[in-house]
């Protein structure tokens, strides 16, 4: 520049001006009449702390530049369409708009990429090498440091350079293993990625989780291609970390609605679950109790809504008294809750339980109460997992399509570690019902 150095930043500048004052452009765009590149402005008084606050004002006007195009409004015009006489903004008055040419002649940043660890050092007030260590999850970083670092990468949309090595690993992250399921789903995805030479790892955070330990921060330490999370959901302070270190997410099951940026895969709950009430219903049952999961898991929650709509609708709506809320989906909670069904007294003559293992837990229920299945009471399962054909009699039960999950999830996972766009980010699997030998019409008596 004419005046004074520069001290040049990703998609922004910093230039020292002659009086010792520093100015901040960063570049707003192209105006649409004059076709002129725009950038927002600002000048910062001479101080001890000039730099420190250049570098918020950077930050501050990136922001308001993100937000503009967003929403995509236009920088202002005048009446004859061109660019304007007199920089102005709208978001704040100290911040100046001004096009390529500048007014004291000198010439214009040239257009930046991402911020660098560098600036997110300075931001923060450290080492560079202690972002680096945030960012590849290594000790030796204070807890608030780490936070604060943390906060700035994410709120500064700060992505890795592509040129980081990766391991050539898709990791699978469970929140509690539930034995067959989780391998059927392994089998899934290792079916995929090892087409493209990719291995497989899993780890189970049920301990990180209790404890108050951030997961993602281990994930980071060994640096997977991607990461697929089971049964569990993603805040965005997870996200947005993995998203820095540019690891994509993809989540199996959520306990929650996904967000909008986290590509999600699920089986077709409420259907399987309306499928498994009205064959009850077409076989006479009435007195229909339910064990489900944990209502606090999207999954129990879908397959419940799936069984109260299909009772309503066949005349038969869900009595509370014969809903028992799981605690885990176990093989304990379905033994406790339907013994506890069967002490009523007027018990109900079939169960639909929220997966298998609750569903075996009913039938040793049954037993230890002296009745028959499905004589005396019919039961239904979720997952067909491979015991439920083994056991007598042969578990009715809705099949979820666990191994193409863990497929779908890795294709996802593995187009977003190419770069590639994801067109649909949420895919939701067919779920089918399996009528076997532990459901049949209810006794007279």
């Amino acid at each position: 520049m004419a005046a004074g150095s520069a001290k040049r930043r990703a998609r922004g500048e910093i230039e020292t001006l002659p009086s010792g004052s520093l100015r901040v452009r960063v570049y707003a765009g192209i105006d649409p009449a004059s076709k002129k590149r725009q950038y927002l402005v600002q000048t910062v008084p001479a101080g001890a702390d000039a730099a420190d606050e250049a570098d918020r004002v950077r930050a501050r006007l990136l922001r308001e530049v993100a937000e503009r195009r967003s929403s995509r409004q236009r920088p202002p015009q005048t009446q004859d369409g061109g660019a304007p006489d007199h920089p102005v903004t709208p978001s704040n008055p100290a911040v100046q708009t001004a096009s390529r040419a500048t007014a004291d002649g000198g010439k214009p940043p040239r257009r930046r990429g991402a911020l660098t660890v560098a600036a997110i050092a300075r931001l923060a007030g450290v080492s560079p090498p202690t972002v680096s260590k945030v960012l590849n999850g290594r000790p030796g970083v204070a807890p608030k440091t780490r936070r604060r670092v943390e906060e700035l990468l994410l709120g500064q949309n700060y992505r890795r350079p592509e040129k980081v090595t990766r391991a050539a690993c898709v990791e699978v992250v469970f929140y509690g293993a539930l034995g067959q399921v989780a391998m059927e789903l392994l089998r899934g995805v290792k079916q995929v990625v090892v087409e493209r030479d990719f291995a497989v790892g899993f780890t189970d955070v049920v301990r990180e989780a209790a404890t108050g330990r951030n997961w993602e921060r281990d994930l980071l330490s060994r640096r997977p291609a991607g990461v697929i999370t089971v049964q569990m959901g993603v805040v965005p302070e997870q996200h947005g970390l993995l998203a820095a270190c540019a690891i994509p997410v993809v989540v199996v099951d959520p306990t929650v609605e996904p967000l909008h940026p986290v590509p999600s895969v699920a089986a077709a709950n409420r259907r399987g679950a309306y499928a498994a009430a009205q064959h009850l219903l077409a076989l006479g049952h009435r007195r229909i109790a339910v064990i489900s999961g944990p209502l606090d898991r999207l999954c129990a929650r879908e397959r419940l809504d799936g069984v109260r709509a299909a009772l309503a609708a066949g005349g038969a709506p869900l009595d509370e008294r014969l809903l028992r809320p799981g605690l885990w989906f176990s093989f304990d909670d379905g033994h406790r809750q339907a013994a506890e069904l069967l002490r009523l007294g007027e018990p109900p003559t079939a169960v639909l339980c929220g997966n298998d293992l609750q569903a075996f837990g009913a039938y040793e229920a049954a037993r230890q109460a002296g009745l028959r299945i499905p004589d005396d009471l019919s039961v239904v399962g979720f997952d067909d997992i491979s015991y439920a054909g083994w056991c007598g009699p042969p578990l009715t039960t809705v099949r979820q399509p666990i191994t193409e999950m863990g497929a779908t999830a890795a294709r996802l996972v593995l187009a977003l570690t190419a770069g590639e766009t994801i067109s649909q980010t949420h895919v939701e699997l067919a779920t089918t019902l399996v009528v076997r030998g532990s459901t049949a019409a209810p006794a007279r008596h």
